[in-house]
């Protein structure tokens, strides 16, 4: 059943109006009629299932059949801070970071990052982002849309660092020297409801002064296996162990 995320005011007590780019999916993509049902999410995660009772030149109404108790998310907030990489990867990390239940996204400038965002650039690309995080929560039934924030500097992303109880870098040094034991440690002493900031850096990866600074901060360097894997493929094995490790073995 499709699945649409609104604001707090798009609801009235047991009814919802959904206007602007979600009207124009339900109407000329999905072709929805009067009596057509979905599930309308509120900003907060609570899900309802709703009937369609009136369709407008612009705006879609309808009423709340009964609300849901959905728990799609992981139980512990993981934030993706991956180093600006080349291309689409970005996208595609957001999109299928989001899929696998990811919080949050911190975009950074790494010394190796090839690309540079100006601006003007930065707020176009963080909005494109933030379309592909909401329509990758809606396909995968998620009660809440990650936030995606704009770049930040190593610094910032440091003191982001302060607000995690568990901070991790992947570090491809730490797989060519068969490291294996520090995020399965994490994995099994962070509890439901803690938080974890993963590092991954872009395609060079993070040099080892940036690696030092983190570490300075409290941040644990770890190895995702014995293969080396690419800067879009990291972030999904590092949430995939998280998902494995915290809802299918418990």
């Amino acid at each position: 059943m499709q699945r649409y995320f609104l604001h707090e005011d798009d609801f009235q007590g047991n009814t919802f109006r959904i206007s602007g780019e979600d009207y124009h999916h339900i109407t000329r993509v999905m072709r929805m009629e009067s009596g057509d049902r979905l599930i309308c999410v509120k900003q907060e995660g609570q899900a309802a299932l709703c009937e369609i009772t009136e369709i407008a030149n612009d705006t879609v109404a309808g009423t709340v059949i009964e609300w849901k108790n959905e728990n799609n998310e992981l139980p512990v907030k993981v934030a993706i801070a991956s180093g600006l990489p080349k291309g689409d990867k970005l996208e595609y990390i957001v999109q299928k970071g989001t899929e696998l239940g990811a919080h949050e996204f911190i975009p950074f400038i790494a010394a190796r990052s090839i690309v540079k965002w100006d601006p003007k650039k930065a707020i176009k690309k963080t909005e494109r982002l933030e379309k592909i995080a909401k329509e990758a929560a809606e396909q995968s039934h998620r009660t809440i849309i990650p936030e995606v924030f704009h770049p930040k500097t190593l610094a910032d992303l440091v003191s982001c660092g302060q607000e995690f109880d568990f901070k991790l870098i992947a570090f491809e040094e730490e797989a060519k020297r068969g490291e294996t034991g520090a995020l399965a440690s994490v994995l099994r002493e962070i509890k439901p409801g803690q938080s974890l900031l993963f590092v991954f850096g872009p395609e060079g990866g993070l040099d080892q002064s940036e690696i030092d600074k983190l570490i300075e901060a409290g941040f644990l360097a770890c190895g995702l296996g014995p293969r080396i894997l690419r800067t879009e493929t990291a972030p999904l094995y590092a949430l995939s162990a998280v998902s494995y490790q915290l809802e299918l073995l418990r």
